[in-house]
């Protein structure tokens, strides 16, 4: 027996999982596009079976419907859905980083004999778009399901099944869990950042050092500030609630900072300090999550012409991979003067093994 699998929104989410399941026994994938040239390209690079502009035409007899279109824009995706005559028992899911507002909306809508299972692929890449889409980019990720009450046990096992295709952990969260804990591991760390570079900005309209000092560390813990402007307004209103409390009690740990520092308590800063850094140790170094993880190296070289040819070309040579070259100027912080980032920790180890032979000095 086929399977049908209908895909909104082929980017790099939606055109990962669409790789995923392409190909495999007895599954045909439909990707949905806005114009026909989008079309063109999902079948051109090959993520799906079928392409096609018409929403009725990818949703009829699907067994399953990934929503992969932002935040904003999953309210409207599932209400022209309940008003197609879906397939009996089909399976409705998205990818979206809230869970709590979608959830009820499928509730609301009270599709007949179809199920809606609210999902999020705890992965990602600084790359977008379907030119990005791999296979294995939720491989060994946490893949969260929100299943609502009384869903039927072997729907919610046929989304698990599926998606074993994946190589991801499944986990099954209530949808307001959800919220809360992504809000306080991605949500808020996205605001943190944006107004951390937005407060050296403002400092730089008055001071240029500002810039151009801001290398190496300072860089690297806010590069979560360049993310997409629309897609996190659509995520920070949706998780509205949650963000005003987390801000509430940021604003208190920032407080309780200010107190330490107008009083010269050295002690509470070192227990501050010490406190996050036990936390710290314990997360996991290597595994994939919400915000996007790079392995980078430092490499001590000396600043002689030709130095940065002489080490790309190396690498490859050795079929390595690089997703970013940086040469930084202020060593405050970094061992090295250059900086090369890739996307697999395999590419990392490899290069650092070819930079060694070459007698470079590398940190990690």
């Amino acid at each position: 027996m086929s399977t049908k699998i209908a895909i909104f929104g082929v980017g790099l989410i939606g055109g990962s999982l669409a790789l995923c399941f392409k190909g495999k026994p007895g599954i045909t994938v439909v990707g949905h596009a806005h114009r026909p040239a989008s079309a063109e390209k999902y079948i051109n690079h090959g993520v799906v079976d079928h392409a096609t502009i018409s929403i009725k035409e990818a949703a009829m007899d699907a067994d399953f419907i990934f929503l992969c279109v932002p935040v904003g824009n999953l309210d409207e995706y599932l209400t022209k859905l309940s008003q197609i005559p879906l397939k009996k028992g089909c399976v409705i899911t998205d990818v979206g980083s809230t869970k709590a507002s979608i959830t009820a909306a499928a509730e609301k809508l009270e599709f007949k004999d179809v199920y809606f299972i609210g999902g999020h692929p705890m992965a990602g890449s600084e790359r977008s778009g379907v030119e990005a889409a791999t296979p294995l980019l939720f491989e060994n990720a946490y893949y969260v399901l929100t299943p609502p009450p009384g869903l039927p046990d072997k729907v919610y096992e046929s989304l698990v099944l599926l998606l074993a295709y994946t190589r991801a952990k499944i986990v099954k969260v209530d949808p307001i869990e959800h919220d809360r804990i992504v809000g306080a591991i991605s949500h808020l760390p996205h605001i943190i950042a944006v107004a951390l570079v937005n407060q050296v900005c403002d400092y730089n309209e008055t001071n240029p050092l500002y810039r151009r000092l801001a290398a190496g560390g300072f860089r690297d813990i806010t590069r979560i500030a360049s993310s997409d402007p629309i897609i996190w307004r659509d995520i920070l209103l949706n998780n509205r609630g949650v963000m005003l409390q987390m801000l509430s009690d940021w604003n208190k740990g920032i407080s309780e900072f200010i107190a330490m520092l107008e009083t010269e308590d050295g002690e509470g800063i070192t227990g501050a300090f010490a406190k996050a850094n036990d936390f710290r140790s314990e997360l996991p170094e290597h595994r994939k999550g919400m915000i996007s993880s790079t392995f980078d190296l430092y490499i001590d070289v000396p600043d002689h012409p030709g130095i940065i040819g002489k080490i790309t070309t190396r690498l490859g040579e050795n079929d390595i991979n690089l997703s970013n070259i940086q040469i930084i100027e202020s060593r405050e912080d970094v061992p090295g003067i250059m900086k090369l980032s890739f996307r697999q920790e395999e590419d990392m180890e490899r290069a650092k093994k070819v930079l060694q032979n070459m007698d470079y000095s590398i940190s990690l």
